[in-house]
């Protein structure tokens, strides 16, 4: 069925076994209900199919059976189209219309994580009450070398968008981000919670922020605490995208990781004329 979304989550790059480089990709439909877009090898776009955040697209989505999600569908290949991206102009009011006023806003996880358990719903926009900070945590620095190997064979395999050998080449080219970064934050009801952030943003904020630093790691990840604290979480009214791993979808204490944010400016007024 072709549907028309716009584009509102991105999520880092990640390498996997069934469909070699996968980026999550998550948007609205007009109505303001979630559609997840997966496996979507962004890379491996064309570049009349690169779509960008909140961008409008249209395609053939077909549901995902091998999913329980209800938001899982798959683009069919070859049939994205681009249409228009909505500015930030006039202080977010379409943006904000459309994610805010036409979309549910939740701001209990403990009623979200109950909602997801019961395969209700897998996406979802939350606010949360305070924003305590932002955890950052060193991992591994490389891909596993099992998880390189299970990407390329899904590859040659006959991946549905694999049409190009270059495609092993890049893959390797993928650089794995060395730290995990987390906000932490209150609940509705007090309950402080942390949640892994895998949103595409945050990721290329830090390479930009390392290349800026000349390789200092302690400072590039100063900048992106300054960034996702002091100017998101203190200076904008931040919201965030919420997502379910398949993994641990329907069962587990909190299902959900951060795939993207919200940022409208604070204290938004309604365009008005002195006229009027």
């Amino acid at each position: 069925m072709k549907e028309r979304i716009l584009i509102t989550v991105k999520t880092y790059p990640t390498l996997s076994k069934s469909h070699g480089e996968l980026v999550c990709t998550a948007g609205i439909r007009s109505d303001g209900s979630w559609v997840r877009l997966y496996p979507v090898p962004f890379r491996k776009l064309k570049d009349y199919e690169r779509y960008h955040k909140y961008q409008w697209l249209t395609a053939n989505l077909i549901k995902r059976s091998d999913d329980p999600r209800p938001e899982s569908h798959t683009p069919e290949h070859g049939s994205i189209n681009l249409g228009d991206v909505i500015p930030a102009a006039n202080q977010w009011a379409e943006r904000c219309r459309l994610v805010l006023d036409k979309g549910a806003v939740f701001d209990d996880m403990t009623k979200l994580i109950s909602r997801a358990n019961s395969n209700e719903l897998s996406l979802a926009t939350y606010k949360p009450r305070e924003i305590i900070g932002l955890v950052i945590e060193p991992c591994d620095r490389d891909w596993p070398k099992n998880k390189i190997c299970a990407a390329e064979n899904a590859h040659r395999q006959g991946d549905l968008f694999a049409d190009d050998e270059q495609f092993v080449k890049d893959l390797k080219l993928v650089d794995k981000l060395p730290y995990v970064f987390s906000y932490r934050f209150l609940d509705k009801d007090g309950t402080k919670r942390t949640l892994m952030i895998e949103d595409w943003e945050i990721g290329q904020l830090y390479w930009n922020c390392l290349k800026n630093a000349e390789g200092n790691e302690a400072i590039a990840i100063q900048k992106v605490k300054e960034k996702y604290v002091d100017q998101l979480a203190e200076k904008r009214d931040l919201h965030l995208f919420v997502g379910t791993t398949k993994q641990y979808h329907g069962w587990a204490n909190n299902p959900f990781v951060i795939v993207g944010t919200f940022t409208p400016p604070q204290n938004r007024q309604p365009e008005f004329s002195l006229w009027e």
